[in-house]
């Protein structure tokens, strides 16, 4: 294994650019930049983004979901409260995301902490799914142990029959989450490994941002 991770390029370019004099005073407009850049690029799924959490015991977790969105308040991601990144989040708010765009040689790294949105923008996240969306979210089970794969496919026409009498469906631990950041890093690759970071930081939600690079 050891010979074969050797064998394996990095950073094999194009690279993009970054140049962190000229960045924004706030994160958002830069994420915004970079996520635009992503797209244009061609990275596939820009989008996806790990998100870590904790359990009552300190234990961490960690797992590639879709955001949902991105705005002036932060980070949307969406999945059932009773699911394993549900119950952690209700012990205990604080959270990391982080993206990886390698054919650029970029990564952004957040912390902070997520709110549950209300019932109503809960609702109306689930309702604007695609049918087998709100199918796999209607039966929920998430993380709960599983008997034999047959017993998805059942559950799965269950749930998509119930949809289909009844579109406004929503079911009741349906969660749609938004990560208010109070630590943004925007990492920059480079070819001769002199990476380019910037971290904007803030002391609380409510608190503008401070600036500064850091050593790679």
């Amino acid at each position: 294994m050891r010979e074969l991770l050797r064998g394996l390029t990095v950073f094999a370019g194009p690279l993009a650019e970054f140049d962190p004099s000229a960045a924004p005073e706030d994160p958002a407009r830069l994420f915004t930049d970079w996520f635009a850049e992503a797209v244009t690029a061609g990275v596939r799924e820009p989008h996806a983004m790990t998100v870590a959490t904790v359990d009552e015991r300190g234990v961490p977790s960690s797992r590639v979901v879709i955001m949902k969105d991105f705005t002036a308040e932060g980070w949307w991601f969406a999945t059932t409260t009773g699911s394993r990144k549900g119950r952690d989040l209700a012990g205990n708010p604080a959270v990391a995301l982080s993206f990886y765009w390698g054919e650029q040689g970029r990564q952004i790294r957040v912390r902070g902490f997520a709110e549950l949105a209300s019932p109503e923008r809960c609702a109306a996240d689930y309702l604007a799914r695609p049918l087998e969306s709100r199918v796999a979210g209607l039966h929920g089970r998430q993380s709960e142990p599983l008997t034999a794969l047959a017993d998805i496919h059942r559950t799965a026409e269950e749930s998509r029959a119930r949809l289909e009498a009844d579109p406004d469906l929503v079911p009741s631990d349906w969660g749609l989450y938004r990560v208010a950041a109070t630590e943004v890093e925007f990492w920059q690759a480079d070819p001769d490994r002199r990476h380019t970071r910037l971290r904007y930081t803030r002391p609380t939600v409510e608190t503008g941002w401070d600036r500064e690079l850091l050593w790679p």
